[in-house]
């Protein structure tokens, strides 16, 4: 047995990007609509008196939908540890808390250029100093996630069949 069914279906735009993740019941009306396409399924059925749907984990819209410019995600401790690939920005540990770059005693602001994940013992020895100060180097600059990556971190935990259409 498969085990249950999947209750999150990764929707794709005509163009194949990624656009959101929507319930099981509202992929079921996308396909039977005619407004999305199954890509991807787990083999299973989905059976009504009159039609069967395969069960879908994967859907891609049969019109492009124009998408106005997105907000970025806010960088949360998850996100930003996402972002970071739980690795600490200053040793490369295992990181397990989130530091500003900038301290925010020192005028920094809670924005993703001016947060990175870091272990317990850098977020402590680096204190509320400015990098310059203890002489230490970012191993890679702070940027906001975009596209796919931003969805995948607003999303959390992907479906494995999702991979390929979520590469950043």
């Amino acid at each position: 047995m498969l085990g249950s069914p999947p209750r999150r279906t990764l929707l794709l735009n005509a163009s194949m990007e990624p656009l959101c993740v929507v319930t099981l019941r509202r992929a079921v009306v996308l396909v039977l609509t005619g407004k999305a396409t199954v890509l991807e399924s787990d083999g299973r059925v989905l059976h009504s008196e009159h039609d069967e749907v395969p069960l879908p984990l994967v859907l891609c819209l049969t019109r492009y939908v124009h998408v106005p410019v997105r907000r970025t995600v806010p960088p949360t401790r998850r996100t930003v540890m996402q972002r970071d690939q739980g690795r600490c920005a200053y040793c490369g540990e295992s990181a397990d808390t989130v530091d500003h770059v900038v301290p925010r005693s020192r005028g920094g602001r809670h924005e993703w250029t001016n947060v990175v994940a870091a272990c317990r013992r850098c977020n402590h020895r680096k204190a509320d100093r400015l990098l310059s100060e203890i002489g230490w180097e970012l191993s890679v600059e702070p940027r906001a996630p975009r596209g796919a990556a931003a969805l995948a971190s607003v999303v959390g935990r992907a479906e494995p069949s999702w991979s390929a259409y979520l590469v950043a």
